[in-house]
């Protein structure tokens, strides 16, 4: 039986160590939400526009977002990168799994999977980055994936995208990995513009997580 002394002793260092993990996870906590507070302001003065513009799904809006001016601007990139992390890093302890990689359709997603990757190299804890073509290559190999050498079948991974509207992008981007035998457990957006994109993807069986929606941007104005 072990003496009641070593047992408290026990029960006083594990409570240091919950008590430093807690104060930890809390910084971690208020550095995102400033990492997203400024991220949002950069958002709205870099990517967001009032005017009449014919969006990817061919639908008619008067405004616009264009998130590759935010997530290739260098202080953007940091941003994104950093919150995607976390976002990701998260989705892999609440699951218990082992996230292996982030990709997503090129163009729009192709600065942020840089991002994150990088963050994630810094981090020890590496997202390895694909990229998705809308079309394979013409010649060569003809991949539709580059990047690909550094996954097996099976391996989980993390879809990313710009800005969400309809789903259709993001949705591709899915089927694409599904079909090079990845296993898509999480997507992520920096805007959804709230226009079905979300329930589109619910119906597929995927949840769409987004820093950000169009009503944080037009709040901006305010």
């Amino acid at each position: 039986m072990l003496d009641k002394n070593l047992i408290n002793s026990y029960k006083s260092r594990l409570g240091f160590l919950l008590y430093i993990f807690d104060w930890f996870y809390f910084e971690v906590l208020l550095i995102m939400m400033t990492y997203r507070e400024e991220l949002l302001k950069l958002l709205y003065r870099l990517s967001y526009e009032e005017r009449a513009v014919t969006l990817t799904s061919g639908k008619k809006s008067n405004y616009y977002i264009d998130g590759k001016q935010t997530s290739c601007h260098a202080r953007g990139a940091f941003l994104v990168g950093h919150l995607f992390y976390e976002r990701i890093a998260e989705k892999a302890r609440a699951a218990g799994i082992s996230i292996k990689g982030v990709g997503g359709l090129t163009m729009g997603a192709d600065p942020i999977v840089a991002a994150v990757s990088v963050v994630s190299a810094f981090k020890d804890d590496p997202l390895h980055a694909f990229l998705i073509r809308k079309e394979p290559k013409g010649h060569g190999k003809q991949l539709w994936i580059e990047g690909d050498k550094n996954f097996k079948a099976g391996d989980s991974v993390a879809i990313v995208e710009d800005v969400v509207t309809s789903g259709g992008s993001l949705l591709k981007a899915v089927v694409r990995a599904q079909a090079h035998d990845l296993k898509v457990v999480q997507a992520l957006t920096m805007v959804d513009r709230l226009e079905g994109g979300a329930q589109l993807l619910r119906e597929h069986g995927i949840e769409l997580e987004t820093l950000f929606t169009i009503e944080d941007l037009k709040g901006c104005k305010k």
